[in-house]
């Protein structure tokens, strides 16, 4: 037996995992000792990797689309095809060609997001999208236009810890267990969301605010943290600009006002600011996605990182810090692109802040360039590793989308709802077949760590890994000057190069992955902020400049429950929460997770449903101004009255026929999918 010792791709962490292989099958997967993230445990995800490998309905040939069946075919002729089409679509245009990249493929690290965009750099597209659009990216935005850089919560060593947005027992287990550990040695914990999370149930304070309100409560926080004179005199005359304006931007906000607005009484928003900002060092952990899906999802972000600066919380041993990121080899051709992509002349920081370059579209805007022709039409689209008919907002254009384009290809494991409308499907290597690099623990966790994810078993029948295929793909384009790699292991030998190791380094001497730097504690103090003004800005010059706000300023959500279409939608809805048992729409054809969560449901207060004449259990029918779901009913108490939670992913009661896909922050275009408006409809 072989213990094969690579990293779980099945969520966003990459936690460390010990893969027994024996006679070339997995017999079983366990947790790595030794990881710094996970520390020996797997949440139930990792445990059933082999079962998703496994999977009976796995798909691992090519197939074409003849009328409404499928047919298959060779490699060489799926790859022709593709070419084909791309030659085709050359002529006419080369940014008609666009890419959807998901989760499995955005994870993949250096060995395969920037190695599928140097292939667009040479095709001459820059229209590569991601979850992104809607997703992460937005704090980034936030926290670079904020501090010049992009730094993580260190809640292991917090005294102070608030999880703002954020469910980490069901979306970030490696996080829930430094909490968890923080907890037990006394830190305080705060916690603000609209439901009574399992790490809601462990906090000192529980802030159960109204979805959409966010920026209002960070407004308040601010408030009595200035007010009082209780934030860091020499830190915020030393290193921050603005102060005098924020002081004045917040004096214009009453806390009766922003108590009404976010459903957080007074007495609460003082308790959270003051507890803050003298209990020390502390630190605030925001959702992965919550707090961007508004109109001031960017702002957000800024808040998030103005609170940790007014407080001395930056670059502090459990306060927001930075680790020593690896620096691999950017294998992404910029020099080549003449265009920007889709949605950046109308969101220019989502593309670029300042010297970092983020290289990627808005995705939103690429529904009405295959519709509308607008800017100009897409013809072909590559979707790899994403599944936008359930995990993008407003599926029914979604599936206009997929139906109108001329030529799309699906990359995947399995016939998901989105590839059931392919021309052409390809069979995708699982990550415990595949090789990548997995090289930013330091930018999502602070931890500097990098581990090579390998191959532990072969793909089973015809099933390629994505950098072959698109290794193969450039050579049949003829871009050999730019893709001289004979294989995968030379792709990954490139990349490393700069760091000092090698692909064999990395499989035979450090298996469990190395260390490669320390964590910036006082990074401030020897460079600075990599800002205009050379400090903190709570006041941005730069957002003014583009027409935004220069101080997060709260917004309503543009379906606010203070407007007259709350009369005919009285219900607040919130989509996306995470399961523990699934990553967006994966992992629901395998049998042990669906015994633990069979389906989707509706949250609903008791109030609420007694309101509405709704009994725990029964079928109810949510709709919006975009389409309407049958989903079931569970009334529970850890949800605010008012308002309804609908978890995304189930092609059963889709929660994104709901939603809409309209840019809704004006810096980062990101959609509204956390505070609509709803009803519940008569059946």
């Amino acid at each position: 037996m072989n213990v094969i010792k690579t990293a779980c791709e099945l969520c966003a962490w990459s936690c460390g995992m010990n893969v027994y292989v024996e006679g070339g099958k997995i017999t079983r997967v366990s947790g790595m000792n030794e990881h710094p993230l996970n520390r020996g445990r797997l949440c139930p995800k990792g445990s059933v990797s082999a079962d998703y490998v496994y999977a009976k309905d796995r798909i691992t040939y090519p197939m074409v689309r003849e009328g409404d069946k499928w047919q298959r075919i060779e490699w060489d002729d799926a790859i022709d095809m593709v070419a084909e089409n791309l030659k085709e679509v050359a002529k006419i245009n080369p940014k008609a060609f666009a890419t959807i990249i998901g989760m499995p493929i955005l994870l993949g690290g250096s060995s395969t997001v920037s190695f599928i965009r140097r292939f667009m750099d040479v095709y001459g597209t820059p229209n590569c999208f991601s979850p992104e659009s809607m997703c992460y990216r937005h704090q980034i935005i936030g926290y670079i236009l904020t501090l010049g850089k992009f730094p993580v919560a260190d809640p292991e060593n917090a005294n102070c810890i608030i999880v703002w947005a954020h469910n980490p027992h069901a979306s970030k287990p490696p996080l829930a267990w430094m909490i968890e550990r923080a907890r037990k040695r006394g830190a305080k914990l705060i916690v603000i969301d609209p439901r009574k999370t399992k790490v809601a149930e462990m906090a000192d304070i529980h802030a159960a605010v109204r979805p959409g309100s966010d920026t209002y409560l960070a407004i308040g926080l601010m408030k009595v943290i200035i007010e009082e004179e209780l934030y860091d005199r020499d830190f915020v005359a030393n290193y921050c600009y603005g102060f005098d304006k924020l002081r004045e931007h917040v004096s214009k906000y009453s806390l009766d006002e922003i108590a009404e607005k976010t459903w957080v009484d007074v007495e609460t928003i003082t308790e959270i600011a003051r507890t803050f900002a003298t209990v020390k060092p502390g630190c605030i952990v925001q959702g992965v996605n919550a707090l961007d899906q508004v109109p001031t999802g960017v702002q957000n972000s800024r808040a998030v990182a103005i609170l940790h600066a007014l407080t001395g919380n930056i670059d502090v041993k459990g306060g927001f810090v930075r680790a020593a990121r690896v620096h691999t080899r950017n294998l992404r051709l910029h020099q080549l692109l003449k265009d920007l992509p889709l949605g950046i002349e109308q969101h220019p920081f989502f593309y670029q802040v300042w010297e970092t370059h983020l290289g990627e579209g808005q995705g939103m805007y690429l529904y009405d360039a295959v519709l509308e022709g607008e800017p100009y039409q897409i013809k072909s689209l590559f979707i790899a590793g994403s599944n936008p008919v359930l995990t993008w907002p407003e599926s029914a254009k979604m599936l206009e989308v997929l139906k109108k384009v001329e030529f799309l290809v699906v990359m995947d494991m399995f016939m998901t709802e989105t590839a059931k409308h392919a021309d052409l499907f390809l069979p995708a290597a699982s990550f415990l077949e595949r090789l990548e690099l997995v090289d930013y623990y330091s930018v999502i966790f602070g931890i500097p760590y990098m581990m090579l994810r390998k191959k532990a078993i072969e793909p089973p029948g015809e099933a390629k890994s994505d950098v072959e295929f698109w290794l193969e793909l450039a050579r049949k384009m003829g871009y050999r000057e730019y893709f001289p790699w004979k294989s995968v292991d030379e792709v990954l030998d490139y990349v490393l190069e700069p760091t000092g190791y090698t692909l064999d380094d990395l499989t035979e001497k450090y298996p469990s992955g190395v260390w490669t730097g320390k964590v910036r504690y006082g990074e401030y103090k020897e460079r600075g902020f990599r800002t205009p003004s050379g400090k903190v800005e709570l006041y941005s010059e730069s957002l003014v400049e583009k027409g935004y706000d220069a101080i997060p300023t709260p917004k309503e959500p543009s379906e606010t429950p203070y407007s007259s279409k709350a009369e005919k939608y009285p219900l607040i809805l919130t989509t996306g929460a995470r399961n523990l048992y699934f990553t967006h729409s994966q992992l629901r054809n395998v049998e042990k997770m669906l015994r633990l969560q069979p389906e989707a449901y509706v949250e609903i207060h008791p109030e609420t449903a007694e309101r509405f004449g709704i009994k725990d259990g029964e079928i109810v029918t949510v709709r919006t101004e975009r389409g309407s779901i049958e989903i079931r009913a569970k009334v529970t108490d850890t949800i605010v009255p008012g308002v309804i939670n609908i978890p995304h992913g189930w092609s059963s009661a889709n929660a994104n026929i709901l939603t809409s896909r309209r840019p809704a922050d004006p810096i980062s275009g990101c959609p509204e999918l956390k505070a609509l408006l709803a009803k519940r409809e008569e059946r």
